[in-house]
């Protein structure tokens, strides 16, 4: 009698999300917004000595998106705003201290 083959299912690794990695990377997210405020949230946050990424906006999920779903039918585009402060950025401003 043959012995019957078993093929035990292994489940693929997911692979890391965009926004995942960011946040491993010290990135914190602030906000998903369209222009001109993207513009200037981005430029605000540099003046204060921050990087900044910004990643396209992509609805997913369950949450809701209908403004999202909207402005993007009517040819918006939106970004999500992540910052950290930069590697040789001091603790120039007591104000901002952690």
């Amino acid at each position: 009698m043959a012995a019957t083959k078993r093929v035990i299912p292994i489940a693929q690794a997911k692979a890391v999300s965009p926004e995942d990695a960011l946040l491993r990377d010290g990135w914190k997210r602030q906000t998903t917004i369209g222009e001109p405020r993207l513009s200037e949230i981005v430029r605000n946050y540099k003046a204060m000595g921050f990087e900044v990424h910004v990643e396209e906006f992509k609805a997913e999920g369950e949450g809701c998106n209908t403004c999202f779903d909207a402005g993007q039918e009517m040819g918006f585009s939106y970004g999500t705003v992540y910052v950290r402060k930069k590697a040789d950025a001091g603790n120039e401003d007591e104000l901002f201290e952690d």
